[in-house]
């Protein structure tokens, strides 16, 4: 990755996306060149010369004070993804970046034993690649089309632009596909010198155009917390709340699980998935993508065909983060 560029092309986007009237400014009318602010506009903004503000957005951001970034980031209105992005940005940029030791690829055993102790929560291990690094039965049985792909480790950025099946998994595929590209940014500018990392970029941008849209944007996010909503080729939609905890033991790791509301059709579905997950295990088979658990009854009467057919009242749809 370059960092210069990815430097110039962050600022310039954000720098795009805010009007003088959003800005506070005032608009003096005539054609602006370019969407919104000028750089000119941002330095006033941030409280420093044009030229030392035009030398930092083409890239100069080694040795920038935190002072001045907080002065830019005030200025575009960034968002603390995007500010915690342009301070990653600026370390990268110093002398030291190049000394980073390789993100971790695998887990202690006893982070394993805590996966599979997690009895009817889908629990996984995820690296900045979007790398699943270690799952548990019902993680691999919620992401099962995934997992029908034979390449490991599974990722998640291949699995929504490279496998049409990520289509009738994710309810809200766009949104899905916007985080993974997201996610991906983020951590583009936490180790530009991740070669594994600029290895699938390159792969997706060569392989997909919706991921090449999506890449030019520059949009970055937080992923600590919120809603998945899923379409289960096996149990149906599946409600799910997520969060996310670093393992500081192995940084850039970070241990995901999936829970539903008690008492909703969700929690149901998660324990007819739990009980084929469980059958699998038992005979060493990997969930057919397009199967269907045996027809076991859950506390509310509901059967896994029930649910595979729809015959089941679901919540509105939720947010897909």
């Amino acid at each position: 990755m370059n960092n210069r560029n990815e430097i110039r092309e962050f600022l310039a986007s954000r720098r795009a996306k805010l009007t003088p009237e959003q800005a506070g400014l005032p608009d003096f009318g005539g054609v602006r060149r370019v969407p919104g602010l000028r750089r000119g506009e941002v330095a006033l903004l941030a409280g420093m010369s044009v030229e030392y503000y035009t030398r930092v957005e083409r890239g100069s951001l080694a040795g920038v004070s935190d002072s001045v970034l907080d002065a830019i980031a005030r200025a575009l209105q960034l968002n603390e993804a995007e500010n915690e992005h342009l301070f990653n940005l600026a370390r990268a940029a110093g002398p030291a970046a190049r000394r980073r030791r390789q993100p971790a690829q695998a887990i202690h055993p006893s982070v394993q034993l805590i996966l599979d102790g997690m009895a009817g929560i889908p629990a996984f291990v995820q690296n900045g690649r979007l790398d699943i690094v270690a799952a548990n039965d019902l993680a691999r049985a919620l992401y099962s089309p995934a997992y029908e792909d034979p390449a490991r480790p599974v990722n998640f950025a291949r699995f929504a632009f490279l496998n049409r099946r990520s289509e009738s998994l994710y309810a809200d595929w766009n949104l899905a596909a916007d985080t993974s590209v997201a996610l991906l940014h983020a951590e583009a500018g936490r180790d530009p010198f991740d070669k594994g990392l600029s290895d699938l970029i390159g792969e997706l941008s060569t392989r997909s155009e919706e991921f090449r849209r999506r890449w030019a944007q520059r949009n970055v996010r937080l992923h600590r917390t919120g809603a998945k909503t899923f379409q289960h080729p096996a149990v149906g939609r599946l409600d799910l709340h997520f969060n996310g905890l670093e393992l500081t033991a192995t940084p850039g790791l970070t241990m995901f699980t999936y829970t539903a509301e008690p008492g909703s059709p969700s929690a149901d579905g998660l324990r007819l998935l739990a009980s084929w997950a469980a059958t699998a295990a038992e005979t060493s088979e990997r969930p057919p993508e397009n199967a269907v658990p045996d027809e076991r009854t859950a506390p509310d009467g509901t059967t896994a065909v029930d649910l595979h057919q729809g015959q089941v009242r679901q919540p509105g749809r939720g947010h897909q983060a």
